[in-house]
């Protein structure tokens, strides 16, 4: 009994360890010689890949992230896209993770395109659900990313905002993003949950962020699921991803922003089968 208590400690302290290493907690479950990596979206916890962890975990190894600062995860210093897509990639190089396939959700989605473009040998493949080059795009075809974006004024001004103000507002935005209603409560508890300064600091940097050039450099395997919505506007949608040749966009049969919550099935088939290819 003692030789098992203190097993059970040495996994604890060793699985900490890693996971403060870098600006993300990990959670690793199941088996198989094919690693995938999970990334969630903006001001989302991990979690939102429990019901795709449930048909995946027996045949695959999943390392599932929840972003400092993001849903209860302890925030840290430096926070930006750029950054953690460098660590993220850093995790997968320095723990010999063989060619993974990394999934990720809205912001997580950006950063598999950035991950797979930027280390072009580091990946197997990619699937980016309900996410966009340049999201600020869509409204404004012109948009050019500014360098070194001062976000000083929007972080003073989340910092700030009463706490039942920033609560209705996110109430009002999980509405908008999830037709399931029975998932609200949860998406809203991560976004309250999220440190405050890396919530507004990140929604700053990602809007500022352009990959629609960097994707040129996306050579592998790319599977884009978008939310039934982008459908009505398929032109602008195809515009973004121009430059990525190796993109197979198809496009939800209903729902929002949280396909895997809204269009489930759908979803899960789509991303089985590409796994499987």
């Amino acid at each position: 009994m003692k030789k098992v208590i203190l097993t059970t400690v040495i996994l604890l302290f060793s699985f900490l360890t890693f996971s403060q290493e870098y600006p993300f907690s990990i959670t690793k479950i199941g088996k198989g010689n094919q690693a995938l990596i999970f990334i969630p979206g903006f001001a989302s916890s991990g979690d939102v890949w429990n019901e795709t962890i449930d048909s995946l975990k027996n045949d695959y190894t999943c390392y599932v992230l929840t972003m400092s600062g993001f849903a209860g995860a302890p925030p840290k210093d430096n926070s930006s896209f750029e950054y953690w897509k460098t660590e993220i990639a850093k995790f997968i190089s320095e723990n010999k993770i063989n060619k993974p396939i990394v999934i990720g959700h809205s912001m997580g989605g950006g950063l598999a395109m950035a991950i797979a473009a930027d280390y072009p040998d580091l990946l197997n493949k990619i699937v980016v659900v309900d996410a966009l080059p340049c999201l600020l795009a869509l409204t404004n075809p012109e948009f050019k990313s500014v360098a070194d974006n001062d976000c000083s004024n929007l972080v003073d001004q989340i910092m700030k905002m009463p706490e039942d103000q920033f609560i209705q507002m996110q109430k009002m935005s999980v509405a908008s993003l999830s037709a399931n209603q029975s998932k609200h409560d949860e998406i809203l508890s991560w976004s309250l949950k999220s440190d405050r300064k890396t919530f507004a600091q990140m929604f700053c940097d990602f809007s500022n962020t352009d990959l629609r050039q960097r994707i040129k450099n996306v050579q592998i395997p790319s599977l884009i699921l978008l939310e039934a919505p982008f459908k009505t506007i398929e032109d602008s949608i195809n515009e973004q991803y121009k430059e990525m040749p190796s993109a197979q966009l198809k496009y939800a049969n209903k729902g929002l922003h949280f396909i895997m919550f809204d269009d489930q099935e759908w979803y899960i088939k789509e991303l089985v089968d590409f796994l499987k290819e």
